[in-house]
């Protein structure tokens, strides 16, 4: 069995470490210090459990979990966290397990064995509690069997084409498999409207124009791109611009 140990904290890492190797000796135990680093970890070494710490930075444990979602076979979460706060709620009855810091031997004992045998099927209901979170700070989307993520912040805009929406950076692009209005409502204050098939990032916006042709568009810093506005988000991009 492996499992992958994800807490930013180096002293609690070692702690769950030796408790899990002292209930399990044959575990193979992997650490990550973040999301980011352990969606690194679960591409390389495919793990059948996590113990995931909630709030971490860079990319906690909730946004993880919303992440993992896109894979076929999503290793078991069991949350771990110090905080017993509005955010377990939205887990108690979806996640596999959650454990409060500090934690207890038989308690994770239990948890582990939960993790083990329950359905994968059931991390799916993680999504509900997900969307009870902030603002993911990063997008991800399947690349040949693997989670690639981008920054949000790096995305200069996002475009609608039937039901795919494209993630469009300096770097390339990509593929999200996300509804163009639910992302609007997560990053609202990140992105405007200017076009029903369009989102645009406000501190990647340059200039707003009018060409030959009498059309508005909104031209991209440090990108040959230039976006056209619809007459309807003309006004609420206008105003941004000048509010920025």
């Amino acid at each position: 069995m492996k499992i992958l140990i994800v807490d930013d904290e180096a002293l609690a890492r070692e702690r769950l470490h030796d408790l899990v190797i002292e209930l399990f000796p044959d575990t193979i135990t992997i650490e990550a210090i973040n999301g980011i680093d352990a969606l690194e970890k679960i591409s390389e070494h495919t793990p059948e459990i996590i113990l995931l710490d909630i709030r971490m930075p860079g990319m906690d444990g909730l946004e993880l979990a919303n992440h993992l979602l896109k894979l076929e076979s999503p290793p078991a979460i069991v949350f771990t966290t110090a905080y017993q706060d509005h955010t377990l709620s939205a887990f108690d009855a979806n996640a596999v397990d959650y454990l409060l810091k500090p934690i207890r031997k038989e308690r994770l004992k239990i948890a582990i064995q939960r993790a083990a045998t329950v359905s994968q099927s059931k991390l799916a209901l993680l999504d509900k509690g997900a969307e009870e979170t902030s603002a993911r700070t990063h997008l991800s989307a399947m690349v040949q069997g693997s989670i690639q993520l981008i920054a949000v912040e790096n995305i200069y805009f996002l475009k609608a084409d039937q039901k795919y929406v494209t993630a469009v950076w300096p770097g390339g692009e990509i593929l999200i498999n996300e509804p163009l209005v639910t992302l609007e409502a997560e990053f609202s204050d990140h992105f405007i409207r200017v076009h029903r098939n369009a989102l645009v990032a406000i501190d990647h916006i340059e200039a707003l124009k009018k060409t030959t042709e009498g059309q508005h568009v909104v031209k991209l810093a440090d990108m040959p791109i230039e976006l056209s506005v619809s007459r309807r988000h003309f006004s609420d991009v206008k105003r941004i611009i000048k509010q920025h």
